[in-house]
């Protein structure tokens, strides 16, 4: 079984279709298709269901899957290896991060590692923190600065890099601003603005709710930070985000902290829990976002009025 082999069935799994898979890996479809079929025959076992239209996994497809992208994976780290040996950097970094998490300056932090490791290829995702996280396990990420309550999947380890409490964003003249700050059963039955659920912060509050026995209505599901300000600010709806995304936008919304102890926030960094001490470019990566955070790491939440 041949490395490259490995390499193509991933990339046909991945896009569900070989004349993608073929685009991405600068192939000839005709040669893709014959190392798939080589693949197969070596293994004993069809891995695709193909159709004219798209490709699927077989059982025994979804079986390779994991283990070829681990094994791609582990090809990558020896390769890293042997490059920090000789004092170089080389290859591939892929990285994920969820929407404005303050603590960590991605674009600067980027531009600081390029300017070093120039050698090095960077590949960034967006997207929500428990796709990410996922990512991660999966071997597709080498780390994500992420946004996630509880504890991660198994082969995943988080780092926290700081904690910040949730607070309430509502248009000017909301009846909710006559108060210097909010009981949890005065939103009941407001009609939120959130994120879609596999945001950090949509996920802490869902939780809130259900700790606390409320119903909570999202009628506006977004997946952008911009977006659900501006129906904020359009009196949409209220919503309850993260101490720095609730100050992102100084106009045209009022900012209220919850009267109890309001639900933390905590952002990390995701790592495989064998990494990254097997990849130096994200040992790289890591050291210049310590350099760039400020100190003490964890923030203290904002305080709260007493109750009247």
């Amino acid at each position: 079984m041949e490395l490259r082999h490995l390499e193509y069935f991933v990339a046909v799994a991945e896009e569900a279709h070989f004349t993608r898979a073929a685009e991405r890996l600068h192939l000839a479809q005709s040669g893709l298709s014959a190392s798939i079929r080589a693949l197969e025959r070596e293994l004993g076992a069809p891995l695709f269901v193909r159709s004219t239209r798209r490709v699927e996994l077989t059982e025994a497809g979804r079986a390779l899957l994991a283990e070829a992208r681990r094994t791609l994976a582990s090809v990558a780290a020896a390769r890293n290896a042997v490059a920090a040996v000789q004092g170089l950097l080389r290859g591939t970094l892929c990285i994920g991060t969820e929407q404005c998490l303050g603590v960590v300056d991605i674009p600067a932090v980027l531009s600081r590692f390029r300017a070093v490791h120039p050698g090095v290829e960077i590949r960034l995702r967006q997207a929500g923190s428990s796709h990410l996280v996922e990512e991660v396990r999966a071997a597709r990420l080498d780390l994500a600065f992420v946004a996630i309550s509880g504890d991660p999947p198994a082969g995943v380890t988080l780092t926290s890099l700081t904690t910040e409490p949730m607070m309430l964003v509502c248009h000017p003249d909301h009846r909710l601003t006559a108060n210097e700050a909010v009981d949890w059963s005065q939103l009941e039955d407001e009609v939120f603005v959130d994120f879609h659920a596999d945001w950090g912060a949509r996920q802490i509050t869902d939780r809130a709710f259900a700790a606390a026995g409320l119903r909570r209505r999202v009628a506006l599901e977004v997946n952008d930070v911009h977006s659900l300000l501006d129906f904020v600010q359009h009196d949409l709806g209220v919503a309850l985000v993260p101490r720095p995304i609730a100050y992102k936008r100084k106009k045209n919304v009022r900012v209220l902290p919850l009267r109890a102890t309001p639900p933390s926030w905590r952002v990390s960094v995701a790592v495989p829990t064998d990494g990254p001490t097997n990849n130096p470019a994200s040992q790289a990566l890591l050291g210049i976002v310590g350099d760039s955070l400020p100190l003490p790491v964890m923030t203290a939440p904002a305080p709260v009025p007493a109750a009247t």
